[in-house]
């Protein structure tokens, strides 16, 4: 498939690579479209894009271009999505899809109307070692999933820390990467939670720094999930079974977990990826384009929704109305 880029940034660069690395599975960059032509130009040459755009305008007008992976600021996501359904292009957009459910309630209609594949870019969920997990949990082989963790933070500094916390740029720790957590349990667990607890720190920008959450289930299970742009913390995972503990020594890169059986030895279960992660979800996008799909049967419309509601919650727990609220958003 003939891929352009919305944006040029270190995401976008990633992804870059990887399609390149994909040429011989038929994937192609066939454009990169920044809000700078120079950027554009520099991005394109260095990654070997065969156009360069200084609009997402120019990009869209492309008629090579088949589909369009956004790596722009979040706010921006669910605009540019929605520019790219109505200028025909399938949607592969970075994380999280939009800023509140009602956005991508709003898009994943619109990919309909149209015919068109769109589907929020949580590339984790297509991860080898995941199948493995989620087979292991299908089984029953260990019990009943009673509990799960996850942990993630990191240290933003001057200009950065500012892109990532401005309430108008989409920012805070529980969007940014809060989003890694919530999609990672979603996924262990099955389902969203029917309650939840929480407790968080707030910034200059009045965006939320650090957080933890406690989440309840309808069967008595429990999760916990902690984030913030402001301490270093591994992203490190377990899963609490009748019969055995799993430990994730990085959930997002997720190439190794250990299995502690209650009785008997510990085993360590490895999936080292082809490239480096990101081929995964681009191979599920061209599988449904190919098929006539709209939307993956993988990662679909309903998970990116739970997730993105239960933020919604979560935020409207805490006091919080940000500038990008689905009421003044134009789609």
């Amino acid at each position: 498939m003939r891929w352009g880029i919305m944006g040029a940034g270190t995401i976008a660069s990633k992804f870059a690579e990887t399609i390149c690395a994909m040429s011989d599975e038929g994937e192609v960059l066939a454009a990169i479209g920044s809000r700078s032509l120079e950027k554009a130009k520099s991005f394109a040459r260095e990654h070997g894009a065969d156009k360069a755009f200084g609009s997402y305008e120019d990009l869209l007008m492309d008629e090579g271009v088949e589909a369009v992976y956004i790596a722009t600021p979040n706010h921006l996501h669910a605009e540019n999505t929605s520019s790219c359904l109505k200028a025909g292009k399938h949607v592969l957009c970075e994380k999280p899809f939009t800023t509140n459910a009602e956005q991508a309630s709003q898009l994943y209609r619109l990919a309909e109307e149209k015919g068109l594949f769109v589907m929020e870019g949580f590339w984790i969920r297509f991860l080898p070692l995941y199948e493995k997990l989620l087979s292991l949990i299908g089984s029953g082989a260990f019990g009943k999933l009673w509990h799960a963790r996850c942990e993630y933070g990191f240290i933003a500094k001057g200009a950065r820390r500012e892109r990532k916390f401005r309430s108008d740029l989409g920012g805070g720790a529980l969007l940014d990467i809060g989003i890694y957590n919530l999609g990672f349990l979603q996924m262990v667990m099955g389902c969203a939670p029917d309650s939840f607890d929480s407790e968080l720190r707030l910034n200059e920008f009045g965006t939320d720094e650090f957080s933890t959450l406690q989440m309840h289930y309808p069967g008595g299970e429990t999760a916990q999930a902690v984030q913030s742009i402001g301490l270093m913390m591994e992203r490190r995972a377990a899963l609490y079974f009748d019969n055995a503990t799993i430990y994730l020594p990085d959930f997002q890169t997720a190439y190794t977990m250990t299995v502690k059986p209650n009785e008997g030895e510990a085993y360590t279960v490895s999936s080292q990826p082809d490239i480096n992660g990101f081929e995964y979800e681009v191979r599920e996008a061209s599988r449904c384009v190919a098929e006539g799909r709209t939307h993956s049967e993988i990662h679909t419309p309903e998970n990116s929704l739970a997730v993105l509601g239960l933020m919604d919650e979560i935020r409207k727990s805490w006091g919080m109305k940000f500038s990008y609220e689905a009421s003044e958003t134009s789609l």
